[in-house]
């Protein structure tokens, strides 16, 4: 399509923080299709919930927040996370009559005319004069670079290519990762591997007892400090630590879970240490995380020197049309629900300055 579409709001997601920017819009009044649009790059409904491995099923999920306005009760919690997930952000993208349309690839968000966006995707153009940025980071796993990377003869994949357990069957296998992701794909790999090595950058941090609210705030305002200054966001994760529970405690005693330090090079045959030390591997798996996938917003500029978004609350220092849900403290689910709203409310404000001023 050649013409260029107007609406109020272009809405760029439709994972948890995408869905709920767009049940607020809804209920403050504004329409899908006139006042404002949804595009989602994925094939379904689910957010990146629907690329998650089978073995990661809903039981072992943790803190998934509900959406705003509709529950999620009576799930199974032995069927895998994807289908469950998926099942109820398609059930309330009905309900609410949010029609995202999908899978459409936003390329690029630059400057319009009269003071709008121009948001340019593989569906055509849209004209907007403001944005919610609900891309999450799925669709940028980081992939560190070392030494003889390129040499090793076995095979290297990322937790987002994770495939369940049972294709390691019989492998040596290094993980590398000191998050969840990394002791789940341990846990789960262990009996059936002939071998696994846990390595990561840093020693883990097991959090002992109830993570209550107190320390859940705490968490989140240690990485909204650093979004706030224009630094990269971490997760809210890396600062609360890994949950020491019963599966964990398992893992520790069994020894699956002691942890090496991150090796020097990567050999044909496996990694190496500068001490001489070196260890065979037929896999390595590398869980390392994901960085916020922001590259089509990279001709607004707004980038800081220190290589994040400098935001306030979901908006944008740089630019006050473009807010980012689920970036940085509103990256968890139930973050994103606040946030959500709060972007609404915000772009009202915004919206309603500008007609005042016109």
């Amino acid at each position: 399509m050649n013409s260029v579409r107007e609406v109020e709001v272009v809405v760029i997601g439709a994972g948890q923080a995408g869905l709920a920017g767009a049940f607020h819009l809804r209920r403050t009044g504004f329409e899908p299709e006139r006042d404002f649009v949804v595009l989602d790059r994925a094939p379904a409904a689910g957010g990146a919930w629907q690329f998650r491995w089978p073995s990661l099923t809903y039981g072992k999920v943790h803190g998934m927040h509900a959406l705003p306005g509709m529950e999620l009760t009576d799930s199974d919690p032995a069927r895998p996370s994807s289908e469950v997930i998926g099942e109820y952000f398609a059930a309330y993208e009905q309900r609410f009559d949010l029609r995202v349309r999908r899978p459409v690839e936003v390329r690029t968000v630059r400057e319009g005319s009269g003071g709008r966006l121009l948001v340019e995707t593989s569906d055509g153009m849209w004209s907007a004069r403001a944005l919610i940025n609900a891309t999450g980071t799925w669709g940028r796993p980081f992939w560190p670079r070392y030494p003889g990377q390129e040499t090793f003869r076995g095979r290297q994949l990322h937790t987002a290519q994770y495939p369940g357990p049972e294709p390691f069957a019989g492998l040596r296998v290094i993980v590398v990762g000191g998050g969840a992701s990394g002791t789940q794909h341990l846990l789960e790999i262990a009996p059936y591997a002939a071998g696994t090595t846990w390595v990561t950058r840093r020693p883990p941090v097991f959090r002992e007892g109830p993570f209550d609210e107190e320390a859940g705030r705490a968490a989140v305002a240690l990485v909204e400090e650093r979004v706030r200054q224009g630094l990269p966001p971490r997760s809210v994760v890396s600062v609360t630590g890994l949950p020491l529970n019963d599966a964990i405690r398992q893992g520790l005693a069994d020894g699956v879970l002691d942890r090496l330090p991150m090796f020097d090079r990567i050999t044909p045959e496996g990694v190496e240490w500068n001490d001489g030390r070196r260890i065979d591997a037929d896999v390595i798996l590398w869980a390392t995380g994901f960085r916020p996938a922001v590259d089509h917003l990279a001709p607004l500029r707004l980038r800081e020197p220190g290589g994040g978004i400098r935001v306030e609350g979901t908006r944008a220092v740089a630019d006050p049309r473009v807010h980012l849900v689920g970036y940085g403290p509103s990256a968890s689910t139930v973050g994103a629900n606040r946030a959500g709203r709060a972007t609404v409310r915000d772009i009202r404000r915004l919206l309603a300055q500008e007609t005042v001023a016109a």
